[in-house]
């Protein structure tokens, strides 16, 4: 086979920044591209705490801009542009007041 002859996949890159911004709200995510199970989306936080909540599903939250103060399992902490943390499965969690910024989630289904 000619190695030259395979056609490399077509790259279509996503501007992190634009697609937050498009956002027509804080605190409301938008889907950027599904990679198996895996979901990949974008929010912009506005500085405004959310409650408490919990998913079935464990999520990785990057910091791409600002920081994102979390309270997870009763501990605080605050996670800085270029950092990752990770939610467990139903592990109850909420953002704290002064969480400002692009946050990028990926949220993988468990396997059952």
């Amino acid at each position: 086979m000619n190695p030259t002859a395979v056609n490399p996949p077509a790259v279509n890159p996503i501007d992190l920044s634009a697609a937050a911004s498009a956002l027509t709200a804080p605190w409301e995510s938008r889907l950027l591209e599904q990679v198996g199970t895996a979901a990949v989306k974008v929010l912009r936080m506005d500085g405004r705490p959310l409650p408490v909540e919990a998913h079935d599903s464990p999520e990785v939250l990057i910091v791409l801009s600002g920081r994102l103060e979390l309270l997870l399992d009763g501990a605080e902490s605050t996670v800085g542009p270029g950092e990752l943390c990770r939610i467990p499965a139903r592990a109850p969690h909420a953002v704290r007041p002064g969480s400002r910024g692009i946050l990028l989630i990926v949220e993988v289904p468990e396997e059952e």
